[in-house]
């Protein structure tokens, strides 16, 4: 029978140094980790989505306001207002301003959208806007994360069914959990550099619909702007499925300014600034540019003023408005051909009561969806000057404004 063995001073020392290694390299892990420097506070009790308001208010005035950094628009997920500011994601009541549930999160945020009842933060790490956190916006809790190389900077958009994330060089599509359907643009990932159509573009605008990706880029070797049509969910998320990629052929088509205006499933359209007159060619007006799902040109609709830089789109269900920077143009759902323009505008429309609310000088005008009519006017007390572009966002009775980096709420 073999004798027990027996621990000795070295076999003691061994262990130590190993659970305090172990002790070490957990501090460590958890010192890095995505928890430390979060914080999350749900709320008590899911937030209610209040009635939707049955006629429009005589009067508003403001309830609150917070600061609102993060955000590209007024957003409101489930039944709270949503402000982003300072690394923190908080859900408001509509009424009260008090926050119901927040995220703080050590890094900045680079941006901030909702879609239904979720909220998406992203914020910027060392390898850019990497960090994607989707927040219920009932109680705030955590749904999911991601976490990918991305740019310093980046714009969110979203569809109804994707959520896009465009940067200066790359962008990607997320569908509803987070899960990436698409990456295109710069890859640093040396085994997926070749599976990229073009290299080394830069991506100036970008808007999606359920089957459709329109990206604006400007290549090294091309004499104009680029606009490429994808599908946002292709079978493989690294290797891109192009619908058509054409050059921009055209005065002001070489112009850093064109955007992506509106995306639906067979229709495009552009905004090409316009351009001076040179030799041998006269000047070119600014114009709307409708393309067909696969980038080929259908028709152009001038317009008697540039777009500003700070205008935006609108979508209302299937309908989409285009603030020009001092109007609200309307924009057929199947045809993307203009509709009506009510002029003097602040910034892009909500619905409320079956009526447009557009933001024009000291008040919030009520136009009819279908003529673009005025049939109300509603006064507003703004702090001057009225900086441009207001959004706006309506919960139950109450009308919510982003201007500038503030979010206000008014009501009765």
């Amino acid at each position: 029978m073999l004798a027990p063995e027996r621990r000795t001073r070295a076999d003691i020392i061994s262990a130590v140094a190993i659970a305090v290694l172990v002790a070490v390299a957990a501090a460590l892990v958890w010192a890095r980790g995505d928890a430390n420097g979060t914080e999350s506070v749900t709320a008590q009790h899911p937030v209610s989505t209040p009635t939707p308001a049955e006629q429009l208010p005589t009067s508003l005035r403001e309830l609150w306001h917070a600061p609102d950094g993060a955000t590209a628009r007024a957003i409101v997920a489930s039944g709270a207002a949503i402000t982003g500011d300072d690394g923190t994601v908080s859900g408001r009541d509509p009424q009260t301003g008090t926050p119901l549930w927040h995220y703080r999160r050590d890094m900045p945020l680079c941006g901030v959208e909702s879609q239904f009842t979720v909220v998406v933060a992203v914020y910027r790490d060392q390898r850019g806007c990497s960090q994607a956190t989707m927040l219920s916006g009932e109680d705030g809790s955590r749904r999911t994360a991601r976490s990918s190389y991305m740019d310093e900077s980046l714009r969110l958009s979203v569809d109804g069914t994707y959520v896009l994330a465009q940067g200066p060089r790359r962008l990607e599509m997320w569908r509803s959990d987070l899960v990436r359907t698409l990456e295109y643009g710069y890859v640093d990932a040396p085994v997926n550099v070749k599976t990229q159509p073009r290299k080394d573009c830069g991506l100036l605008s970008a808007g999606s619909s359920a089957s459709r990706l329109a990206v604006l880029e400007r290549c090294p070797e091309d004499p104009a702007d680029r606009l490429t049509v994808l599908n946002p969910a292709p079978k493989d998320n690294t290797v891109p499925e192009e619908h058509g990629s054409h050059v921009l052929i055209g005065p002001g088509t070489d112009s850093p300014d064109a955007r992506v205006i509106a995306v639906s499933d067979n229709r495009i359209v552009l905004y090409l600034p316009g351009a001076p007159a040179t030799p041998g060619a006269e000047a070119a007006t600014p114009r709307l540019a409708v393309y067909d799902g696969t980038g080929n040109p259908l028709i152009v609709h001038q317009l008697s003023a540039p777009l500003t830089d700070n205008a935006t789109t609108t979508r209302i269900s299937s309908a989409f408005f285009v603030f020009t920077g001092n109007s609200v143009i309307a924009l057929s759902a199947s045809t993307f051909d203009p509709l009506w323009i009510t002029p003097n505008a602040l910034g892009g429309p909500a619905f409320m009561a079956g009526k447009l609310l557009v933001p024009v000088p000291g008040a919030l005008t009520a136009l009819d969806p279908a003529s673009g009519a005025e049939l109300a006017r509603i006064p507003v007390t703004r702090r001057a000057p009225e900086a441009t572009p207001i959004s706006l966002a309506v919960l139950g009775t109450t009308v919510l404004e982003k201007r500038g980096t503030e979010l206000y709420a008014l009501g009765q």
